[in-house]
């Protein structure tokens, strides 16, 4: 029995009725547990730019420090100008390190595969995703193309890709420890080491000394980044927990979802020392706002994650049971997991999240 202080982003775009969703569900599967949720609803994203001045206003970062918890709503990142990414310095602000992406199929969701159970373990922080960039024709720029004559033109924009020791060891220590905590039998690190080899080949490095304190648990392998998608796509069946840097785990977990039917049931959560943010691995679909028309199970399986972590595993038992059924069932789902995207019978996004607390209820 516990009270969980959460604090809750409703983000832009579709997330704030996602959220909205979520919480009905999160807050049905407690029930009978004697446990409850209490909610600090905080606004982050384009939506309150312009009163803001931001898109990341402090009052959300001072929230989440003082809860430790998160759920998150999908929050709209421009392309190419504009602030960075509000996901990314989240991620940055609070030091979560590791993304954890599991990538599952659940039966009646239309994939070209069958029983794919992987999960992405993507460090956060570091790599190109760091945020080191200059501009074409910067000072930087031009000190940097200085001291690799005949390496980089001069007419080029630079990107600095940082890869620590200290960020790698506790990126593959936590992807072990997640195999250890799930009954996990492999973890396989994936870089580019043969063409990287003083940033990637130091992330194989530190992965090497990190498994012989596993020895005999849990097995390790290492794969080249451009060879596992091809693996990925034909034998999935082969790997269980891969880790990786920032940029290949951005890239794989949107891969792996593929494999299960898509974003819309692609759960992500992203965990630091203390502090831990949950959030569906799809983003705001503006075009969708206030529809009622999005799948909200990306969403609900990232709270599922935040029950795990919150040790309420009967409650996330039962959701994920839920889930399953009423995804299964195909009767009460979105438009998007239907068989004929056109198909009337689809429901929106609450009645979806009506039939899965139904489930519970009934359970």
């Amino acid at each position: 029995m516990a009270v969980h202080n959460v604090t809750l982003i409703r983000g832009d775009g579709t997330g704030p009725e996602l959220v909205e969703a979520t919480r009905r569900v999160l807050e049905a599967s407690l029930e009978g547990t004697g446990s409850s949720f209490n909610w600090d609803v905080v606004e982050a994203g384009v939506d309150i730019m312009e009163t803001a001045g931001t898109p990341l206003p402090p009052n959300v970062l001072e929230s989440i420090r003082k809860n430790k918890v998160a759920l998150k709503g999908p929050i709209t990142t421009p392309i190419g100008t504009g602030f960075r990414s509000v996901n990314v310095a989240l991620r940055k602000e609070l030091d979560l390190f590791a993304c954890v992406r599991p990538c599952k199929t659940y039966e009646g969701v239309r994939s070209r595969y069958e029983g794919i159970d992987l999960v992405i373990v993507r460090e956060n922080t570091e790599d190109l995703y760091a945020g080191v960039e200059f501009e074409i024709g910067s000072a930087e720029a031009k000190q940097i193309i200085d001291m690799a004559p005949g390496k980089i033109r001069q007419d080029a924009a630079i990107s600095i890709k940082p890869i620590s020791r200290t960020g790698s060891h506790r990126i593959i220590k936590h992807a072990f420890e997640y195999a250890i905590a799930n009954g996990r039998k492999k973890v396989t690190a994936v870089a580019k080491a043969n063409i990287m080899k003083y940033t990637d080949g130091l992330f194989y490095e530190v992965g090497r000394e990190v498994a012989k304190e596993y020895e005999g648990r849990v097995e390790y392998d290492e794969w080249l980044v451009d060879a596992m998608c091809m693996q990925l796509v034909q034998k999935p069946e082969n790997y269980d927990v891969l880790v990786m840097e920032n940029l290949y785990g951005d890239i794989l977990s949107d891969l792996c979802a593929g494999l299960v039917g898509g974003l819309g049931v692609a759960p992500g959560a992203n965990i630091g020392e203390d502090t831990a943010l949950f959030e569906a691995t799809h983003g705001s679909a503006p075009k969708y706002k206030n529809q009622n028309k999005v799948n909200p199970t990306a969403l609900i399986l990232s709270g599922l994650l935040m029950l795990q972590y919150l040790k309420e595993d009967a409650a996330a038992a039962k959701l994920e049971k839920a889930v399953s059924d009423v995804i299964a069932e195909g009767k009460d789902v979105t438009y998007d997991m239907k068989p004929v995207r056109t198909d009337p019978t689809a429901v929106g996004t609450a009645e979806m999240a009506d039939a899965i607390i139904a489930k519970m209820r009934a359970a």
